[in-house]
């Protein structure tokens, strides 16, 4: 090859790679030319959708969060499991997860719109951003977009990559370093539980059995664990659910912090938070409503940005189910 010729396949690889970096990348607005009505029309839906469920906000936030904290935020918790190879759905942690039908119905009417042209991922991203935000009718967080689908889903790479409601603050903060988010990231996010209930068995032992002796934990306020007791009696009914954040479930705001200085913070993992210099300070300064709601836009940008596929890489299905046919 001559010196020339060498020259010219370089720059055109140069050209390819300086494209990709402006292509390739999360971005506000990157359906503008492709689908300019896509994140209308997914907000449209999901207020729709959140005026008839007051509850959906919460359930697409989680969906969100296992989605992201698994393989990164591709899409991949959308897929159903393919013959006997179980896939994220399968999950013992996911086996609760709610909203997958409004995940579907939404990219289904996305999908008549522009064909071929939004990911999943970025319509779980942006509808659980617009089911939390239809009570304030604005969008509470910015939501960049670009983000393709993954076509690995297994239900075997769930451990070890979600946060557990029993994890101590240490192994938190090791989940969460691993995503590239750091403590103040861990504090805020664990905010997300100011809405949304959850089963008795996620902070069972907390109640009856957190020594081994028959015993509640200490650091749960004492009357508070009598109400939960009466919530979830030994044995509990696993359909049994009760409000992460008391008497405020629906309401997202920064009263999961208040409840926390409380000692009333439902989950092992909860409670942790205060088990941190660091960490506990940050709870202090997220009891103002306005730091929250400032803070948690910021690390959902950080989180909705975790090993996402873009560019080239994944897909873009044309049902959240399942992956392209070849």
């Amino acid at each position: 090859m001559t010196a020339r010729k060498v020259h010219l396949v370089l720059s055109l690889t140069l050209l390819m790679v300086v494209a990709c970096n402006a292509d390739c990348e999360l971005r506000k607005n990157f359906y503008k030319k492709s689908c300019p009505q896509a994140e209308k029309l997914v907000r449209d839906i999901t207020w729709s959708k959140a005026q008839a469920d007051p509850t959906l906000g919460a359930k697409l936030l989680r969906v969100h969060y296992h989605d992201c904290f698994v393989q990164g935020c591709d899409g991949s918790i959308l897929l159903d499991p393919v013959r006997t190879n179980q896939s994220e759905k399968n999950a013992v942690p996911n086996l609760t997860l709610a909203g997958f039908d409004v995940i579907n119905d939404i990219k289904t009417q996305v999908e008549q719109a522009c064909p071929n042209t939004v990911s999943c991922a970025d319509v779980l991203s942006l509808a659980a951003r617009d089911a939390v935000s239809f009570p304030f009718k604005k969008p509470m967080w910015d939501v960049l977009t670009g983000r393709r689908d993954g076509s690995i889903s297994l239900a075997s790479n769930v451990a070890g990559n979600l946060p557990s409601p029993f994890a101590d603050f240490s192994t938190l903060a090791q989940i969460f370093s691993k995503k590239d988010l750091n403590v103040n990231d861990l504090v805020v996010l664990s905010g997300a539980h100011t809405i949304g209930v959850a089963h008795c068995g996620t902070f069972f032992r907390r109640l009856y059995n957190f020594t081994g002796k028959g015993d509640a934990d200490p650091s749960l306020d004492a009357t508070y664990a009598g109400f939960l007791r009466a919530q979830c009696p030994n044995p509990a009914n696993p359909a049994t659910t009760v409000e992460m954040d008391p008497q405020s479930s629906l309401s997202f705001d920064g009263h999961y912090f208040d409840t926390l200085t409380e000692n009333k913070g439902l989950f092992q993992s909860d409670a942790a938070l205060l088990t941190n210099q660091g960490a506990a300070k940050v709870v202090q300064q997220l009891q103002l409503p306005a730091a929250f709601f400032s803070e948690f836009g910021k690390s959902m940008k950080k989180m909705g940005a975790i090993e996402v596929l873009t560019g080239t890489a994944g897909e873009i299905r044309k049902q959240c189910r399942v992956v392209n046919r070849s």
